[in-house]
């Protein structure tokens, strides 16, 4: 346990300094500013959508295929 303890205090003083940089800046994001500037936050999002999109029907298309494989397999044991 005192290994584990030592590990996770070495991860937290490595993860310091990037967290008080990163509230430090105070000025925001500024690729998001000039991304939603120029109109390109809506094609980003647009693509992300259809990324998650895709994902989901892949899952509900393997969901279907696996529940009439168990479905045969209950009838033909």
């Amino acid at each position: 346990m005192n290994k584990l303890t030592a590990i996770s205090f070495l991860t937290m003083a490595m993860m310091l300094p990037v967290t008080l940089m990163a509230q430090a800046s105070g000025k925001g994001p500024q690729m998001a500013g000039l991304m939603h500037r120029n109109g390109q936050i809506f094609v980003v999002v647009a693509v992300l959508v259809v990324i998650f999109a895709g994902i989901i029907l892949f899952l509900v298309g393997m969901e279907r295929k696996v529940s009439r494989l168990e479905k045969a397999q209950q009838k033909n044991p």
